[in-house]
């Protein structure tokens, strides 16, 4: 008998490990239950824009990879299922400077092939940041 395919989490976890530009950031993920994710950006030099501030795309890449891992984290039985970022916007709302930023996601409408998700980005696990907001296309 074949096995199973691998459900959303078992994915996620996967594609969290094995990408390399989420291992090129240090994003580790540290929490994840259905519709929801929380993913760790860890400061580092190569981060900052200028100084101590953390670069913009940095922040994006976490809030797209945070919204990732909610939407998959959630599409279980999903063997066939592809699935890619179809929208995002990002409010910066105070500068990130010199610490480790936590993404927390949450899945807000979850349709038949689309996701919608909110994301909180916060310095050392309490100032708010940035504020997104995914659309995550699952389908064959």
């Amino acid at each position: 008998m074949p096995d199973d395919p691998p459900g959303g989490t078992d994915r996620i976890r996967a594609w969290m490990t094995a990408s390399p530009f989420v291992g090129l950031l240090g994003m580790r993920l540290v929490r994840l239950e259905p519709d929801a994710a929380e993913v760790l950006l860890p400061f580092r030099d190569e981060l900052a824009t200028l100084g101590d501030v953390v670069h913009g795309g940095a922040i994006g890449a976490l809030i797209d990879s945070a919204a990732t891992s909610a939407a998959w984290s959630g599409a279980e039985g999903s063997g066939g299922l592809r699935g890619a970022t179809v929208g995002f916007t990002v409010t910066f709302v105070a500068a990130a400077r010199g610490r480790d930023l936590t993404a927390k996601a949450r899945v807000i409408h979850r349709g038949r092939t689309l996701c919608f998700c909110d994301v909180d980005v916060l310095e050392a696990g309490e100032r708010l940041v940035a504020k997104g907001s995914v659309t995550y296309k699952l389908g064959p």
